[in-house]
């Protein structure tokens, strides 16, 4: 269905029970939400690589075992979620000895604090058009 610039497109929303419906205007914030979802940081967005991203810019620098407790996963796992976080330039790895033990210690790059703090701000704005969206509903309601 084609909808004309100057028209106003009217959606309607089944209920749970199936037996009401509400209609509602689409509001500016549900296209922001849209467009927020597009931009969402596939590299950051997935599960594990958010639990590193969020842990290091909490710590500021962590090492492999510490993210490996924390996060409860195996070796590999999180080698492979390190590996492509430093590929894309989020994360800087150190490799030293300490006390003639290898440790291998990630910190955020500022390009890895700002992909975060942009990923965090799409989230709000889902967020934001979603809650907007739920009032709007529930005023139609009434």
């Amino acid at each position: 269905m084609a909808v004309q610039p100057d028209k106003t497109l009217r959606e309607t929303i089944a209920r749970p029970s199936g037996t009401t419906t509400a209609t509602f205007e689409p509001l500016p914030a549900n296209a922001a939400a849209l467009e927020a979802l597009g931009s969402l940081d596939d590299t950051i967005h997935q599960k594990v690589r958010l639990g590193i991203m969020s842990m290091l810019l909490a710590l500021g620098e962590a090492d492999f075992k510490v993210l490996k407790e924390s996060l409860t996963l195996s070796d590999g796992n999180l080698s492979t979620h390190l590996a492509l976080l430093e590929e894309r330039g989020y994360i800087t790895v150190t490799k030293e000895f300490v006390r003639r033990k290898p440790r291998t210690s990630y910190k955020p790059t500022t390009a890895g604090k700002m992909a975060f703090e942009r990923y965090l701000h799409a989230l709000e704005s889902i967020i934001q058009a979603a809650a907007a969206a739920r009032q709007h509903v529930f005023n139609n309601e009434e």
